[in-house]
């Protein structure tokens, strides 16, 4: 099994926070879509196992494309690739971005799932991150997807923001919890560099959150969303009615995927290629990449580092089988000390940390890596 992951790095506005490959430039992205279908015929060969289970459409902003555009997509892939087992098909979202006639149209394609881009219902907050909408809209847009029928519905929150004397996260917690949304994501504030926040950052204008402060942030969230019902699954995911993140979950397994558009990264069990091109590069559909092989090692560690952030945990026998006895031995040693603490668990043939601990699965999944 494998998945398509098709990334739309174009943003009518950039985000304070975000890092990831985007550029304003959206005028480019008609072309950039023609470019994702030549590159999709050239890399369809990437994957080994040619029967996808997901598409994820991400970014970016992929709710910029209209939704005649996202099923042409979906097609041209149904037409390269083995999809009878093709159960999820996901977009990213922006809340402002689903109008009536949007949501409506959205309905009609292969989409059936939709992740929204909400972070906080704070209005405050949303200014801070520079996003686009506000509180009610985001609220709105669940409503109107649900209107039309779309019953799989994620959203991303963000916490550990500081500077605001308000109690905004117990607000954004309250009023995501009474959505009822089958999916929400939530990940701690990161400040990067080459982000309009790390300047800030730097400038002494902003004072991220100090360790104490992100433990406790993060237990909130892990507390009320569990209350509430959802299973903390992965370090920042929560699921309601079993509705796991089918795409994201693939990624967790090792299993192979095929990233197309500016920016994308695929990954077929020994390689993993990315696409350096530029936006106006892919838009005049020049493709430029790089790759790296994986060694035995890389597989260890990379096994280790997506297991451990989620509820299932590391299979033993697995580790056995692929890595050998010595590396098993290896790592019950050193995973002993963190078995003392409680902060890991052996149950046998698995070895998975408490969601309560999720926040230092960091410093756990490097001290077991080779």
């Amino acid at each position: 099994m494998s998945t398509l992951y098709l990334h739309i790095p174009f943003c009518k506005r950039i985000c304070s926070y975000c890092n990831f490959y985007r550029v304003g430039a959206v005028q480019l992205l008609h072309r950039a879509i023609e470019g994702m279908h030549l590159e999709l015929e050239k890399r369809a060969s990437y994957l080994k196992d040619r029967n996808i289970t997901s598409i994820y459409f991400g970014g970016g902003t992929p709710s910029l494309l209209a939704p005649a555009q996202i099923e042409r997509i979906i097609n041209h892939a149904r037409e390269l690739f083995l999809t009878d087992q093709l159960t999820e098909i996901t977009i990213e979202a922006n809340p402002d971005d689903i109008t009536p006639e949007y949501a409506k149209a959205l309905e009609e394609t292969s989409v059936n799932r939709v992740s929204l881009g909400i972070q906080s219902f704070d209005d405050k907050v949303l200014r801070f991150m520079n996003r686009r909408h506000t509180g009610n809209e985001a609220e709105r847009a669940v409503e109107l997807l649900r209107s039309v029928g779309i019953d799989n519905i994620s959203i991303d929150l963000i916490f550990g923001t500081t500077g605001f004397d308000n109690d905004h996260l117990g607000e954004s917690l309250r009023r995501a919890i009474a959505l009822d949304v089958e999916h929400i994501s939530a990940y701690h504030l990161t400040v990067e560099d080459d982000t309009r926040l790390g300047i800030m950052t730097r400038r002494g204008e902003y004072h991220p959150i100090d360790d104490e402060g992100s433990e406790r942030e993060f237990l909130r969230v892990h507390q009320a969303l569990t209350k509430a019902g959802y299973d903390h699954y992965e370090v920042s995911n929560f699921a309601k009615r079993e509705r796991y993140a089918q795409h994201n979950s693939a990624y967790w397994r090792g299993v192979e995927y095929l990233g197309i558009g500016a920016g994308a990264h695929s990954f077929s069990g020994n390689n993993r290629t990315w696409c350096i091109s530029t936006a106006k590069e892919y838009a005049e559909e020049i493709f430029r990449y790089e790759s790296e092989e994986l060694t035995t090692e890389d597989r260890l560690n990379e096994y280790v580092m997506v297991s451990l952030r989620t509820k299932q945990g590391i299979d033993l026998r697995y580790i056995a089988e692929e890595f050998g006895e010595i590396e098993l031995r290896r790592i019950e040693h050193t995973a002993a000390r963190w078995i003392e603490r409680g902060w890991l668990i052996n149950k046998g043939l698995r070895m998975m940390i408490p969601a309560e601990h999720f926040l230092i699965s960091d410093a756990i999944i490097e001290s077991l890596f080779k």
